[in-house]
């Protein structure tokens, strides 16, 4: 992994003229300069083993191999991991960054996906890097699509490509939350198209999203893209729901 050579001198300026904020408490991090507050980096708690080895869900028993929601529906997906549990703190964090335009803190989140599972997503050996995308009208509203900036900083870290526009979301879905698995993903599936049929080199992508929760967008993501010729896919996300 290469970057441009660090300029204290100018690093400093910045700090000063604008100083980082906390993508959990929202003020100036402390110690300043940092990605975070040192306290309140054990407010976001990290994805710890034993995990579910589909989608790398926190599970309680290390003698299982698989999540309950893994066991009782089945997967289209290769695996994924994520950094986070989904918590109080999290949902504030995403809700700051997706609705009040807090960008820096996907710093934060993409500096620690590289340093702790930079690794992991390098074994997946994708063609390229996939942002869930955003219906054209919520990125006119917000300016910008969070997994595809997630996407962008992850891969040129990573050096792995980032395709954007080949995953598309053409509809806006209906309310989910009075839809049960099968409802709710059907409703996905039919949000999502490809723009076109996927080369014969972009055979592995890893998708990148900010949130799994029931799992249902990446599945639907994974089964369109599996359509359009992809042979395999993963995922990374921020954030993952525990105990789902």
């Amino acid at each position: 992994m290469t970057g441009r050579p660090a300029h204290p001198a100018g690093e400093r300026a910045v700090s000063i003229l604008y100083p980082r904020r906390c993508p959990v408490c929202g003020g100036i991090t402390e110690p300043p300069g940092a990605l975070i507050c040192a306290k309140c980096r054990p407010l976001l708690r990290e994805v710890r083993e034993p995990t579910c080895r589909k989608c790398g869900k926190e599970i309680e028993d290390e003698r299982e191999e698989y999540c309950a929601d893994c066991r009782r529906h089945r997967k289209s997906f290769a695996g994924g991991v994520s950094l986070f549990n989904y918590n109080a703190a999290a949902s504030e964090s995403m809700s700051e960054v997706k609705y009040k335009n807090r960008r820096e803190y996907l710093d934060f989140y993409a500096d620690e996906a590289v340093r702790r599972l930079g690794g992991r997503l390098l074994a997946m050996h994708a063609d390229a890097l996939v942002p869930v995308p955003v219906h054209p009208s919520r990125r006119r509203k917000r300016g910008f699509n969070q997994a595809e900036i997630l996407a962008c900083r992850i891969g040129e870290r990573l050096e792995i490509p980032v395709v954007s526009g080949f995953l598309q979301r053409t509809r806006k879905t209906a309310p989910q939350k009075e839809l049960g698995p099968e409802a709710r993903l059907k409703n996905l599936e039919q949000a999502f198209t490809t723009a076109e049929s996927a080369p014969a080199a972009f055979r592995t992508v890893i998708l990148v999203d900010d949130i799994y929760t029931t799992g249902s967008t990446v599945e639907a993501c994974t089964r369109v893209l599996m359509r359009a010729g992809v042979k395999k896919v993963f995922f990374f996300t921020v954030f993952i729901g525990h105990g789902m």
